[in-house]
């Protein structure tokens, strides 16, 4: 995605932080097996990779969509997970959410970041506060999916030097 593919330059520049984000997320999932991806830390409120993913697309995909360009968000995904597993899953999802979200985007003016929305949770926030919305959220899960994966590992290692004791 280039710069001039957005006619405004700071929307260009948020959609490179937010999509370097979601872009990580389904890189650090692509090496995963299905148990890998649900595996959830022994903590309480913790998240597997796949609930991290699935829930940061669907925050992009509500807040750029709906509440930043007002279109309609929210494919139903859960039926689908049964059928294709949670790989394939996150990966089609967004093979089929980021060019929506490129083309929502690539047409929001200066003045549209100005302007008030009214979003579902935070009550009403500028276009320009979605996408620092957006892109602190994506960031947020990224690090703790990163944490995640770091976590199963840990744990893997230690269960395989206890077995060599």
């Amino acid at each position: 995605m280039t710069e001039d593919t957005f006619v405004n330059h700071e929307v260009a520049s948020f959609w490179r932080f937010i999509s370097n984000s979601l872009d990580r997320l389904l890189a650090l999932a692509e090496n995963l097996d299905s148990a890998g991806l649900t595996w959830q830390p022994p903590a309480p409120e913790t998240n597997s990779i796949y609930a991290l993913t699935m829930h940061t697309m669907g925050n992009a995909e509500e807040n750029i969509l709906q509440t930043l360009c007002g279109q309609p968000a929210g494919r139903e995904w859960g039926p689908k997970f049964a059928q294709v597993g949670p790989g394939a899953l996150m990966a089609e999802r967004w093979h089929d959410l980021r060019p929506r979200l490129v083309a929502a985007l690539a047409h929001i003016t200066p003045g549209e970041l100005d302007q008030d929305r009214p979003h579902p949770r935070r009550g009403t926030i500028t276009g320009r506060d979605v996408l620092i919305v957006v892109a602190r959220h994506a960031a947020e899960h990224l690090g703790q999916a990163e944490l995640t994966r770091d976590l199963r590992q840990a744990t893997r290692l230690g269960q395989e030097a206890a077995l060599l004791h």
